[in-house]
């Protein structure tokens, strides 16, 4: 039987409009949930909202990520207060890091933050995120590091101007000690890097706990390896469409 014509899916390079911007972070937290990248009801994804001043759309406090859909997500401000009416709680001091690269930089309209165990284990590891694999290579360069200064709340304001320092142009960043975190144009976008990370972390464990040494392929082939996946403005966006189509199959509560 011949598959049906794929679905029309907008442009994207064209700005989305709030309820698509709702539906692709809904699905972004079914999806983390889905691929085992959650912490009970810790870490946030957010989203910057289309039109003026400093919206963003964030988890309600207390959903498990396989319980967010479209309409939970809440609008906060820049500082994580509500700026709707909620009957969930909306966690202001978990919204510290994301206010910070939201605010900071344009190229993170979309920011996620886990607790993975491949993750944490990777950012306490002083050598950081090692080019072991094809798939790793790809962060070569990409991959900033950000020194643990304790949990992240008000208490502690100026670290949102070394984390945004330290992030600078890159697409990802190791919180040591903490976890990692991925920005992106798009929610597209941050969901590819953050879980192509998250492997990459998972095979350096995997490697390593083999207790046979580490083959490193020299510079060169490195960098052509990281250039050769090029630097896209639409990436993720393939993968992201299949990975909707799934969530409409299994879930499709997610757009509700």
């Amino acid at each position: 039987m011949a598959l049906p014509p794929p679905p029309v899916k907008p442009d994207p390079n064209r700005p989305q409009t709030e309820q698509e911007v709702r539906e692709d972070l809904a699905a972004a937290y079914r999806l983390i949930a889905h691929f085992g990248m959650t912490d009970l009801v810790f870490t946030h994804l957010s989203a910057r909202l289309p039109g003026e001043g400093h919206r963003f759309l964030v988890n309600p406090y207390g959903l498990l990520f396989e319980e967010v859909t479209a309409s939970s997500l809440v609008v906060v401000d820049a500082e994580g207060a509500p700026m709707q009416d909620t009957s969930w709680p909306v966690n202001p001091a978990g919204f510290v890091i994301h206010s910070a690269v939201h605010r900071a930089c344009e190229h993170a309209m979309c920011v996620m933050h886990t607790h993975t165990l491949a993750g944490m284990a990777v950012a306490a590891q002083s050598g950081g995120l090692l080019p072991l694999n094809q798939m790793s290579m790809e962060f070569d360069g990409r991959v900033a590091l950000h020194d643990y200064e304790g949990i992240a709340a008000d208490d502690n304001l100026s670290e949102r101007d070394r984390l945004v320092r330290d992030l600078g142009d890159k697409p990802c960043m190791i919180l040591r000690h903490h976890g990692l975190l991925t920005v992106g144009r798009t929610v597209a976008e941050a969901f590819y890097w953050m879980y192509y990370l998250e492997q990459a972390c998972r095979i350096q464990l995997a490697a390593q706990s083999s207790g046979a040494p580490l083959a490193v392929p020299p510079a060169p082939v490195v960098r052509r390896a990281r250039d050769q996946f090029g630097t896209s403005a639409t990436k993720g966006w393939l993968p992201w469409q299949a990975l909707r189509r799934k969530l409409d199959r299994e879930q499709p509560d997610y757009v509700s």
